[in-house]
């Protein structure tokens, strides 16, 4: 698969994308465990999302030109701070985030996120101010019955308070050797914009365990408060689903 960057010149080809994850540079600093996770794809237009990168960072696209765009609900467990044991209580909570693709200028591919609305407040404090990340803290449910995956939330500070509502039925059969879904799904690092530069933490996990998706129900203002009008009118470009990975991180790289 390979990276179109209208505007960004930079002539360095991005990494292949894979499903499996390079070794981390460094020992882990966290893991944790995603469970049931939900992934609702929008396919847009790069000028799109390329506003809302940090610096040193342009948007990733697929072979057809296309930037996306993600909505994913799910349940984050098992939190821990190698060698550290689990946290209790506080290190399990639900999240749902809207993400973005990038690449930089030494061709290393990337999540960036514009929102990640969580249940904890402690959890998204500490995320917010000592990591950079746009951690909100929201009211939200979520259950799994038997092959129905629903989730809910609705953001508990600022001027504006988004909610969301999301039903995805997981379908039999494993997504395996797919290029859009690794594309979506298989990313082993984030970069992440600081007030002097832009962090690049990597991670790694095992294969995600994919599955397709039917979409039962959705009620989005999480996409129109991130930046993406409108988008939650059409339905996804890609649905997927997945039982779980547990995660682990590295320390970040230092600032651009």
């Amino acid at each position: 698969m390979t990276t179109h960057a209208p505007g960004h010149g930079s002539g360095i080809e991005a990494e292949p994308v894979s499903a499996a994850a390079a070794p981390l540079p460094g020992r882990a600093v966290i893991s944790q465990r995603w469970t049931d996770a939900v992934f609702l794809h929008w396919r847009v237009d790069p000028a799109e999302v390329a506003g809302w990168l940090p610096r040193g960072t342009r948007p990733d696209t697929t072979e057809d030109g296309a930037a996306w765009v993600g909505l994913i609900p799910f349940r984050l467990e098992r939190t821990a701070f190698p060698p550290l044991p689990i946290v209790p209580w506080l290190g399990t909570f639900l999240e749902t985030n809207v993400r973005l693709y990038a690449v930089d200028d030494r061709g290393r591919r990337s999540v960036v996120f514009r929102s990640l609305d969580a249940a904890h407040l402690l959890p998204v404090l500490a995320a917010r101010v000592g990591l950079g990340l746009p951690y909100r803290w929201a009211r939200m449910r979520g259950e799994r019955c038997d092959d129905v995956l629903r989730y809910a939330s609705e953001r508990l500070e600022g001027a504006v308070r988004p909610r969301t509502r999301i039903a995805v039925r997981q379908l039999p059969g494993r997504v395996e050797g797919d290029a859009l879904a690794d594309f979506l799904t298989a990313r082993w690092a984030m970069h992440v914009g600081r007030r002097h530069g832009t962090r690049y933490w990597r991670n790694e996990h095992g294969p995600w365990p994919l599955h397709r998706g039917e979409l039962l129900d959705l009620d989005d203002e999480l996409l129109a408060a991130a930046g993406f009008p409108g988008l939650a009118d059409r339905a996804p470009d890609s649905i997927l689903a997945s039982p779980g990975v547990t995660t682990r991180f590295s320390a970040p790289g230092g600032d651009r």
